[in-house]
């Protein structure tokens, strides 16, 4: 079983340009708030972890991953809090974005 159909399986996973400008158009906004300070990208062999941090020494605040082989199944995405509970999983990026989105809502009040 191939994560994708009629290629080879990639030696990393990583985030593609639309996918990093989705992200970042978020984290901008999130930053401008006040909300967000910092953050991590790791390009791993079977995910990719966009992580989000409010100081740069601590745990991040909310992980966007980024997980092929499960997109057949839950949905490419998921967003992924500090606790280790995925908020939401999908597989639109915009869609599972959304999570964050109203927390952006409510820091603006």
């Amino acid at each position: 079983m191939q994560p994708f159909q009629g290629g080879p399986i990639p030696q990393q996973v990583a985030f593609d340009r639309r996918e990093i400008s989705v992200i970042m158009s978020l984290y901008g906004r999130m930053v401008a708030a006040g909300e967000w300070r910092d953050y991590g990208i790791s390009c791993l062999r079977d995910l990719a972890v966009f992580s989000i941090f409010r100081r740069t020494a601590e745990h991040p605040l909310y992980r966007i991953e980024k997980q092929p082989r499960l997109r057949n199944r839950q949905g490419l995405y998921s967003v992924v809090g500090m606790d280790g509970q995925i908020l939401k999983r999908g597989s639109d990026l915009k869609a599972v974005l959304r999570v964050l989105e109203r927390k952006l809502i409510r820091a603006v009040k």
